[in-house]
């Protein structure tokens, strides 16, 4: 029986001809991330250890992103912490407070390539499987691991595919398809499973929209996200190597074609309408008329999962041409990455939002953390594009958060209140 995608890269990794789900194996590391949260963390159970030397100072990529510019006394103290750490090591590439989020700019950087293995101290380092790489997230303690061997063990996770065909409606993006997903798996679907996306519809979508689909696959449960490469992707891959002086070789993985998955699960795009994931949970997923009414306080546009470029155009544009947003509604927009950002600047994007009133900070995980940005008070109601509606997880416990696509949000935002965009 051939192997899939996911079980190949492991085989790979880890110097074997062939691994079956379920067994443990211990794997190079090709690429490993901390950002401020995670990294001190790592550097202090390093210390604890008197570890005094990295496996590889090339491999490592730290970089700022959930408190920038420090917003604390403390954010600061970690800040420099990582700054020390990384003069130390020599660690070559640092990024500090200006350049985003680490799941957009790893890949935008050319750190990322088919047939790696990729780690991140941040659950959402699955998004990376989008460029056909078995990318996780990981604890800290872990990454010290990492940082001090090159090595980690992984269980290797059985497969379930989705196979989707059909076109998408109109005002229907990648995202709803996810959240659609995700309401059908629940929280717990997909735990320790590698979620893979394919179909005639994930091969039309853009590498952007394909990166929304992996970077919720944890939303369900699973260890990684992953989507098999093609001639985007390769594109895509060294185009971001060339401007960024990253080259190096990778070989394209793909499954056998006698591929065992655990299960094939079919999805019909086209049936597929707006949808919301309400509070408090990722798959209390329902179509966005369901629910549509409810008023709103605050929109955010952005996060790894909705902060490139086609999605804060798809949300300006939506927004410019329905006349503005509302007046009893703050909308913040939050490019994911310094790159993304001025792609959007330069196509009259930005402008449109700030012309209509909304918000546009730096690029950073901003609201999506409500750390920094975007706190919501007792009772208040935000249409959000990032990937977690927990309680608190934008401020107040008592406060509610609805998931929805770029568009979506935009219509919300429109309106000032929960609405889907056909009916606008």
């Amino acid at each position: 029986m051939g192997m899939t995608i996911v079980e190949k890269i492991l085989a790979r990794a880890s110097g074997k001809k062939e691994v079956s789900p379920g067994d443990i194996v211990m794997a190079k590391i090709d690429r490993a991330m901390v950002h401020d949260i995670t990294g001190p963390l790592t550097v202090n159970v390093l210390r604890e250890h008197n570890i005094e030397k990295v496996w590889d100072n090339e491999r490592i990529v730290i970089l700022f992103d959930h408190q920038v510019p420090a917003d604390s006394i403390k954010a600061a103290e970690n800040h420099k912490l990582m700054r020390n750490f990384v003069k130390k090591h020599n660690i070559k590439y640092f990024y500090d407070i200006r350049e985003g989020v680490c799941h957009q700019v790893l890949p935008e950087k050319g750190f990322v390539a088919p047939g790696e293995v990729i780690v991140g101290a941040d659950s959402h380092t699955c998004t990376h499987g989008a460029f056909g790489a078995f990318a996780t997230g990981i604890g800290s303690t872990d990454m010290a691991h990492v940082f001090a061997t090159g090595e980690l063990w992984f269980k290797v996770p059985e497969t379930i595919y989705f196979n989707i065909n059909g076109e998408l409606k109109e005002f229907v993006t990648s995202k709803d398809v996810i959240l659609y997903i995700i309401g059908e798996m629940g929280v717990d679907g997909a735990v320790y499973k590698a979620c893979q996306f394919g179909g005639e519809t994930v091969r039309n979508m853009s590498i952007a929209s394909r990166m929304t689909m992996t970077n919720m696959a944890i939303e369900m449960g699973g260890k990684t996200g992953i989507i098999e490469p093609d001639e985007k992707t390769i594109n895509y891959v060294k185009e971001a190597m060339k401007k960024h002086g990253t080259e190096r070789e990778f070989k394209v993985v793909k499954a056998d074609e006698d591929a065992e998955y655990e299960e094939i699960i079919d999805i019909e795009a086209d049936k597929i309408e707006p949808v919301v994931a309400c509070p408090h949970n990722v798959d209390n997923v329902k179509p966005v008329r369901e629910v549509a009414g409810k008023e709103i306080d605050q929109v955010f546009i952005g996060s790894c999962t909705n902060g490139r470029f086609e999605d804060l155009k798809m949300a300006a544009d939506f927004i410019d041409k329905h006349g503005g947003i509302a007046d009893n509604v703050r909308v913040i927009v939050t490019p994911a990455s310094r790159e993304e950002f001025l792609k959007a600047l330069k196509a009259g994007v930005i402008e449109k939002f700030l012309k209509h009133g909304c918000v546009v900070t730096n690029p950073s995980c901003s609201a999506c953390m409500g750390s920094l940005y975007g706190v919501l008070a007792d009772y208040e109601v935000c249409v959000s594009t990032s990937n977690r509606n927990f309680r608190g997880r934008q401020g107040s416990l008592k406060a509610e958060i609805y998931l929805a696509s770029p568009i979506t949000a935009a219509a919300c935002a429109v309106k000032g209140e929960i609405v889907d965009p056909r009916d606008l």
